[in-house]
């Protein structure tokens, strides 16, 4: 228990708000949409773990490849694997007991949601590489994180609807948004070491205009569900509300000063991804 508990704290599990509720959101409208129903119980639970497969699997992995450069970066250097608090071999091991538990959750939802399970995997997989050769890592970790609303809407309709896809677009943008703003705290550390990122890249001004514009993005794809789907103005109003938390967000980092960077990082994020699924379920019942 000791050892679980390091390793959820390595892998930020607590960050599973940011993914979850969009993945609750793509079950539910996809379901109301296609099906006509809410998603039962069942797929509730299922949709639920294979989430926490998915993103224990993915973060531990990140942990593994990027253990030597963790360990180079004073930021970093206290995480679990580099500071010696866990071993690879535990590490390797959770992340073989999260895959099993992606494959079986998907197993019991249909057989649409296994087919795509390797496609998943490798996102999945081939992120945590993406910053030794690019500078769209922060694009290539946002479309792998929006695989979560479509997962929720295959895994309650074994279908995927042109619907589905403003919700990949929405959620891609804004996490590629927020993790450039993270990123500008290595800015430095990446270009001297040889790593890519749009901070190392094009520097922290430009670098936090271009995540504004990926925000922008992100607002504008949820904005344009409203008139291609049955929702309706509560969710429009949520909405509104995540671009106001957006514009706060940008406020909090400026590129002379990057001490709010983490108040900017979890409160901000995590709030729009709660706002705008309490709002869409809200507008679903009424």
């Amino acid at each position: 228990m000791k050892k679980l508990k390091i390793i959820l704290e390595m892998i930020k599990f607590e960050h599973t708000i940011f993914a979850l509720p969009f993945a609750f959101l793509g079950a539910i409208l996809g379901s109301l949409m296609v099906e006509g129903t809410w998603p039962t119980l069942w797929e509730w639970i299922w949709i639920t773990l294979a989430m926490v497969g998915a993103r224990s699997a993915a973060m531990t992995l990140n942990r593994v490849i990027d253990a030597k450069i963790d360990k180079a970066n004073p930021r970093t250097a206290e995480r679990a694997i580099p500071a010696g608090k866990i071993s690879m071999k535990e590490s390797i091991w959770f992340i073989v007991l999260s895959f099993v538990l992606l494959f079986f959750s998907a197993y019991q939802l249909n057989m649409l949601a296994v087919y795509l399970l390797p496609i998943a995997v490798f996102f999945l997989t081939a992120y945590s590489y993406t910053k030794r050769f690019t500078w769209l890592c922060h694009v290539f970790l946002g479309c792998t994180i929006a695989i979560a609303p479509l997962g929720g809407w295959v895994g309650t309709t074994g279908t995927l609807n042109p619907e589905a896809f403003l919700l990949y677009i929405a959620v891609a943008f804004w996490i590629a948004g927020f993790d450039i703003i993270y990123a500008t705290q290595d800015a430095d550390y990446d270009r001297e070491v040889g790593l890519y990122s749009i901070p190392a890249r094009f520097g922290i001004k430009h670098s936090l205009l271009i995540a504004r514009s990926f925000h922008l993005i992100s607002f504008a794809a949820l904005f344009i569900l409203y008139f291609v789907s049955p929702l309706s103005y509560l969710y429009l109003a949520g909405v509104f509300i995540v671009g106001i938390v957006m514009v706060y967000e940008h406020s909090l980092v400026k590129p002379d000063d990057l001490s709010k960077v983490q108040v900017a990082f979890f409160p901000m994020n995590g709030i729009i991804s709660v706002v705008i699924f309490l709002f869409t379920i809200g507008d679903m019942v009424l």
